[in-house]
């Protein structure tokens, strides 16, 4: 066997192993090409190049199912999606044009700025196996290679422009965003229209979000590495706080890394002595930065300045990746709670036009990132005290108080329902029963509680810890969600001025009853984590990680894709001969 012909069956090996690993990328629901049915019909005989694409394809149209699916999270099948393609074409070939490959190149590259790996393409083999085709003509057999392997490429860099990288599934068990509404059909339609068209660049730049907020990410992104490239931001001195009024050298490296944030005027850095304008430039930066704007440039203030700009760059990342994943689902009317960020909004038609701010579970109790639909309204709740916390907090402040249950209103009952005497129970060992707090303005639950079924027992409520609201970090619940002005949002949510008005609801608590009462119509909410914020005037602030849920993203968004790697080989001491283009097999993920 000849070395062209060795390595052409190796290619076409690699290929189909490729094809049949099934390499799928997280997207929504099974896709059909709009072509009809009718159109779809053999290689042409004298088109040698579709004939090498369809005996490769053919074996293969029976390897595995249409669409490969997951009970919690659609994923569609770019290994499928190229034979489809092929087939709707009669398998004639994408990327006879070389300006169509020069595009996708340049637009693979600029993937970058998208917060996405070019390397993950494999760029360098794309462009020297053009380059080798162009010096020597290739054999129908490895032009079928290369252009399915380049549709291959094309396809799954769009899809991770536009719906995202990384399966959000596999990192969080209770994810369900759903995207029903959303018909991917048109993205992959409008992705091949553009190839067929010969614009490829333009297929790129339409696939990923166009929100406002995802083009400033892009903007903050590149902005963030002309600081590293400059060598990214000066360090300031920890060990000791620096305070008002204090006049020594380490307040001349604050100084320095205030201006280089754009927080300080930077014809003022070279003083040593910390003064108003450092201060309020000092708050400023600990304001944006939802740290405790006190003006002193503590220990955790110390250490977000000091957090290098290659760490900025990748929360900035990781961030983009989860826009892609859900700014499809922010339209119409909806309520969003921001966990990282400890506040919650409510939209209409797109726009902002409510805002609170929220507590949200301890790192140990984390609150759930998932979607549901507010269906209704308790007012005047009761409380029925779960079981973790039953467990946890209530059962030894019972054991070490006897008068706690009556001093919080709880009463024990029996899995019947009947009322209890607390002191008949022996507490070293309760089983059977339940603790039910009765309902007041003073209960757990407060006035109201926003229902929104869903596994996890959560919903947003009133609360009487209201002086945690002054916090700046507010991951004090146990999961719930409270909110400091819940009336506001109930309001908003009825959108019945005339019954449920401010009076309407005032009277509605006032009769003390507790009450179920439904919405007119389902409002979306969704609990969303991200730890970069994008101000009105296009600035960056970073949040806490306050769940440590950043890491997993961005190691899954750093690994690499599973993607044919094209070779290009020579026969040696065969003058004229062609290059086989190979497919050296798929990275790992």
């Amino acid at each position: 066997m000849g070395q062209l012909t060795r390595l052409f069956v190796i290619s076409r090996i690699f290929f189909m192993g490729f094809l049949i690993s099934g390499a799928a990328i997280a997207e929504t629901s099974p896709i059909e090409l709009t072509i009809e049915p009718s159109t779809v019909i053999e290689a042409a005989a004298d088109d040698n190049v579709a004939q090498a694409i369809q005996a490769t394809l053919a074996p293969l149209k029976t390897a595995f199912p249409p669409l490969l699916t997951s009970p919690r999270h659609r994923r569609v099948d770019v290994s499928r999606l190229v034979m489809d393609f092929y087939t709707h074409r009669a398998y004639r070939a994408a990327w006879s044009n070389d300006s169509d490959v020069t595009q996708l190149i340049k637009s693979l590259n600029d993937t970058q700025f998208d917060g996405l790996n070019p390397a993950d393409f494999h760029i360098d083999e794309l462009v020297r196996s053009q380059s080798a085709m162009q010096v020597t003509p290739a054999t129908p057999e490895q032009r079928a290679a290369f252009d399915m392997a380049t549709t291959h490429t094309f396809i799954t860099a769009l899809l991770q422009l536009r719906r995202g990288k990384v399966d959000p599934s596999r990192l969080d068990i209770h994810w369900n965003f759903d995207p029903s509404g959303v018909d991917p059909r048109a993205d992959v339609n409008n992705f091949f229209a553009a190839l067929d068209n010969h614009d490829v660049a333009r297929a790129f730049a339409q696939a990923p979000p166009q929100e406002a907020v995802y083009v400033g990410l892009r903007q903050a992104l590149a902005q963030l590495r002309k600081v590293r490239d400059m060598g990214g931001w000066p360090k300031v001195a920890e060990g000791h706080s620096l305070k008002p009024g204090m006049d020594e050298p380490a307040v001349a490296q604050l100084r320095a890394r205030l201006a280089a944030g754009g927080f300080l005027d930077p014809r003022i850095t070279r003083g040593t002595n910390y003064d108003a304008a450092v201060t309020a430039a000092v708050k400023k930066y600990q304001t944006e930065q939802y740290l405790g704007a006190d003006g002193m440039a503590g220990a955790a203030t110390l250490a977000a300045l000091n957090v290098s700009v290659d760490a900025r760059i990748d929360q900035v990342r990781v961030n983009m990746e989860r826009a892609r994943w859900l700014l499809y689902k922010l339209q119409g009317t909806f309520v969003i709670v921001d966990i990282a960020g400890y506040k919650v909004a409510m939209y209409r038609d797109g726009h902002p036009i409510w805002r609170s701010r929220v507590q949200v579970g301890k790192p140990v109790r984390n609150t759930p990132v998932f979607q549901a639909e507010i269906s209704y309204i308790t007012f005047n709740p009761t409380w029925t005290v779960p079981p973790t916390i039953l467990k946890q907090d209530v059962l030894p402040k019972v054991q070490n108080d006897p008068g706690y249950l009556a001093a919080n209103r709880i009463r024990v009952l029996d899995r019947e329902g009947n009322v209890l005497d607390p002191s008949t129970v022996d507490w070293s060992n309760p089983r059977g029963l339940v603790l039910r707090q009765d309902a007041g303005p003073d209960s757990s639950l407060g006035q109201v509680v926003i229902r929104f079924p869903n596994d996890y027992a959560i919903y947003l409520h009133d609360t009487p810890h209201r002086e945690l609201f002054a916090k700046t970090v507010r991951a004090t619940s146990s999961g719930c969600i409270r909110v400091e002005n819940p009336l506001q949002l109930v309001e908003l949510l009825f959108n019945d001025p005339v019954r449920w008005n401010s009076e309407g609801i005032q009277k509605q608590l006032a009769n003390g009853k507790t009450e179920n009462i439904r919405l007119p119509v389902k409002v979306p909410v969704l609990l969303a984590y991200w730890t970069v914020d994008l101000g009105s005037d296009g600035r960056v602030a970073f949040k806490p990680d306050v769940y440590g849920y950043d890491a997993p993203v961005l190691r899954a968004l750093n690994r690499p894709s599973q993607m044919p790697v094209l070779d290009l080989h020579t026969s040696a001491g065969s003058a004229g001969s062609a290059g086989s283009v190979v497919a050296a097999g798929p990275s790992q993920q």
